[in-house]
C-alpha cells in the first residue's frame, strides 16, 4: 500500500492511503474520541463525538479515508468544546444516571465524560420515560440509555447471518428494536458480546450484570498518574483571618456530607484555617456571618429547598453544587419521568396502609409545597462550581475548597473524578 502524508493540528503525519482517520491518528499518537467507530466496520458517523475539521469544514472523523495532503484539525478549543457539548446532550437526552447503572465503570460514554472533564451539563435533562424491554430471551434493552450509535445493528448477527437489532420508527422517535426470534438464537457468549459492544448500559445480559468492585472496572483508574486540572473560577479575596464555610443538604441523602467527613483527621487541620457557620456539621441553624463559600448537597424538590438555596446564594460569595443530586437532580429526579399527580396518587391514595382514613394527600400550611419536578440548583440560582459524584470523593471536595479559598494549585486524580 502507498504511504501518504497529511497534517493533524499542523503536524505532518504519515499513514497508508485510505486508512480511516481514527486509526491513522492512533498510529501517530493522537487520540480522537468516538462511540460508534469499530475498526472492521464501515464508517457509521452516527455519534459525531469524533467531529474534526477537514480543510476547515466540520465532519465526523470516522468517515474520513485519508488522502495525500489532507489538513485536519483535531484538538482546537472550538472542537474540544463541540465534542463536550455533544456528550452533554447525550447525557441529558437519555436519563443516564451512572450510580444506578450496571455498566458503570465499564461504560465508554461515561469514560469520555471523564476524559472531557464534564462536571455538569449546559442543557436541561429531558427525563423522557422510554421503554425498558425485558421480553428478549437473554438480554434487556433499556431505551433510556441508547444513543443510537448503530454498533449493535451492524455487529450482532446470528450464526446464519440474520440481524438481531434494527432501527424502527423515524425521526426523534427512532429506536433500536429487537427481533425476538433471532435474539433467542444467540448463545450466552454472543449475548455477552452484544452487551460489551454497546458503549453505554443500554444492552444488558440477564443474570450477568453483577457489579465489579471499584478498581476492577475498565475505566476506574485511567492512565497512571493522570490528573484533572481544576477549572478556573473567579478570584476570591477576603480579609477574614479564617475562611468561613457553610453547608446544607436539600433533596439529598446526606451522603455528600458523610463524604466530607471522610477526610477524617484532616478535618482537624482544616479547622486551623477555616470555620464552619450554618451547617449540619455545626448544627448552626441560621447564618451568623457572611460566608466565603457555601457547599450545597441535593437538588430542589419543594418550596423549602428553594428558600434555603436562595438564602445560601445571598449569604455566600461562592456557591458550589456537590454531588449528582445537586447538579442535575440525581435519584430524587427519577420522579421527573412521572406526572406529579400520578406520583402523589401512588404514594398517598393508592398505597398500602394499616391506618383507617390515612389515604389522603397531606396538606398543611407548615408543609412545604412539592414542586412539579426536582430541579438542579443551577436552574434556580447561579452556581459557581460543580463537584460531580454520588458521593464525590472527600479529597475531590476539599481540594476544590482549598483551590477556591486559598488559590492553591490543585488537580484531581483520575480515580477521584467519578460520577458514581
Amino acid at each position: 500500500m502507498e504511504n501518504i502524508s497529511f497534517k493533524l493540528d499542523g503536524r505532518t503525519c504519515t499513514a497508508e492511503k485510505g486508512t480511516n482517520l481514527i486509526e491513522a491518528a492512533k498510529q501517530n499518537g493522537i487520540f480522537i474520541p468516538t462511540l460508534c467507530h469499530f475498526k472492521h466496520l464501515n464508517p457509521l458517523g452516527s455519534c459525531r463525538v469524533c467531529t474534526v475539521n477537514l480543510n476547515g469544514r466540520p465532519v465526523a472523523g470516522c468517515t474520513i479515508s485519508l488522502q495525500e495532503g489532507m489538513d485536519i484539525e483535531v484538538n482546537t478549543t472550538e472542537l474540544l468544546d463541540t465534542r463536550k457539548a455533544i456528550l452533554e446532550m447525550m447525557f441529558v437526552e437519555g436519563n443516564h444516571f451512572c450510580p444506578s447503572c450496571e455498566k458503570s465503570g465499564d461504560c465508554q460514554m461515561q469514560n469520555l465524560g471523564y476524559e472531557t472533564g464534564i462536571r455538569f451539563t449546559r442543557y436541561p435533562h429531558l427525563f423522557v420515560d422510554r421503554l425498558v424491554d425485558a421480553r428478549p430471551e437473554r438480554i434487556v434493552v433499556n431505551q433510556n440509555r441508547c444513543i443510537k450509535c448503530k454498533r449493535c445493528i451492524e455487529e450482532v448477527k446470528t450464526n446464519d447471518g440474520f440481524s438481531v437489532f434494527s432501527f424502527t420508527q423515524r425521526g426523534n422517535s427512532t429506536k433500536v428494536s429487537v427481533d425476538y426470534e433471532q435474539e433467542a438464537k444467540l448463545s450466552e457468549i454472543e449475548a455477552e458480546r452484544a452487551m460489551q459492544i454497546c458503549p453505554t448500559g443500554s444492552i444488558l445480559v440477564k443474570g450477568k450484570t453483577f457489579s465489579k468492585p471499584f478498581g476492577n472496572r475498565q475505566f476506574d483508574l485511567g492512565p497512571e498518574g493522570k490528573q484533572f486540572s481544576l477549572d478556573k473560577i473567579k478570584k476570591h479575596k477576603t480579609t477574614n483571618k479564617k475562611k468561613r464555610i457553610a453547608t446544607t443538604s436539600l433533596a439529598g441523602c446526606f451522603g455528600c456530607h458523610m463524604s466530607m467527613l471522610d477526610i477524617d483527621l484532616g478535618l482537624l487541620d482544616l479547622l486551623e484555617v477555616v470555620e464552619f457557620n450554618k451547617s449540619p456539621i455545626t448544627d448552626i441553624k441560621n447564618f451568623t456571618e457572611h460566608c466565603d463559600i457555601g457547599l450545597i448537597e441535593g437538588g430542589c424538590c419543594n418550596t423549602h429547598n428553594i428558600e434555603v438555596l436562595r438564602e445560601f446564594r445571598k449569604h455566600c460569595d461562592i456557591l458550589v453544587s456537590v454531588g449528582e443530586c445537586a447538579i442535575w437532580g440525581g435519584l430524587p429526579a427519577i420522579r421527573n419521568t412521572v406526572p406529579l399527580e400520578e406520583c402523589l396518587r401512588e404514594a398517598y391514595l393508592e398505597s398500602m396502609t394499616s391506618e383507617e382514613g390515612a389515604t389522603i394527600i397531606p396538606n398543611h400550611e407548615d408543609i412545604p409545597k412539592i414542586l412539579n419536578k426536582v430541579y438542579s440548583n443551577h436552574e434556580v440560582v447561579k452556581i459557581d462550581y460543580h463537584i460531580p459524584g454520588c458521593p464525590p470523593n472527600a479529597n475531590h471536595i476539599w481540594n476544590v475548597v482549598k483551590h477556591i479559598l486559598f488559590e492553591e494549585e490543585y488537580s484531581i486524580a483520575y480515580p477521584e473524578f467519578k460520577y458514581d
